[in-house]
């Protein structure tokens, strides 16, 4: 039997990097996928893609930063698939590295509204659900940039130590209730992340002073394999952590 055999997953940020390499992982294992990004075009690739392979998917056009897309996309998850097994909040954008003494409120904003009130937006919705069917995996894509202070710029590193307190919070709170809350902190990951990023040069030349430590960059199939684990009962015991996966960069 396939890992998610039956079981309805969302992921947000679905049509590129790592959440496009966790749709396809998921379905290949079985799951429904609820395919969410902010542009159809790419989305219905994925989904294509995911059918054609024999899988099942359905995509959504979903802004996190929208309270009223994240209650789209999990109303459609439920009147397409009855359930809500597993929700990924993978969406996330970079800060350009720029130093708090430089940011902006809209650049603060527009970050913490896409990393922070997206997942929170997301789960909020979720948790009632799981609640009610007594299981549910969250999985939320943090980065070694919530567990350290010099990876990226003061809004990115803020953001993603709020989502790792969020995890934590919820893995704890729902525990006894079938729910596990679990998020995964990347390192240096080839995707797209990074597209047009025009990097404060101060703030960039702090970050990546220790760069050379970093064994190698990973792959965005490897972060799915982790997720994949996340999501199903292979990590039954696994509740309310960080499971960090950067190749060894923070060891040293």
């Amino acid at each position: 039997m396939k890992k998610l055999e039956n079981k309805t997953a969302i992921i947000t940020g679905a049509a590129s990097g790592m959440g496009k390499a966790m749709a396809q992982l998921f379905a290949a294992e079985g799951a429904n996928v609820i395919v969410a990004d902010l542009k159809q075009n790419e989305i219905d690739e994925v989904v294509n893609a995911i059918t054609k392979s024999g899988g099942k998917a359905h995509g959504v056009v979903c802004n996190v930063a929208n309270e009223t897309d994240i209650k789209n996309m999990i109303d459609t998850a439920i009147a397409k698939y009855n359930t809500l097994d597993v929700l990924v909040n993978n969406a996330g954008v970079m800060d350009d590295f720029f130093p708090v003494d430089q940011v902006s409120n809209e650049l603060w904003n527009r970050v913490m509204s896409i990393n922070v009130n997206g997942p929170f937006y997301a789960c909020r919705l979720a948790v009632p659900i799981m609640l009610k069917q007594g299981s549910g995996s969250i999985i939320n894509i943090a980065s070694i940039g919530g567990l350290y202070g010099s990876r990226a710029g003061a809004v990115y590193t803020t953001s993603k130590h709020a989502l790792v307190g969020l995890t934590k919070n919820i893995g704890f709170m729902y525990a006894q209730q079938g729910i596990r809350c679990n998020a995964i902190a990347p390192g240096g990951v080839n995707t797209n992340i990074g597209k047009g990023m025009n990097p404060n040069q101060f703030g960039y030349g702090r970050c990546t002073s220790g760069m050379a430590s970093m064994p190698r960059m990973g792959e965005a199939d490897e972060i799915a394999k982790t997720a994949l684990f996340l999501a199903c009962n292979d990590s039954s015991f696994v509740n309310g952590t960080v499971l960090t996966a950067d190749g060894g960069w923070v060891a040293y």
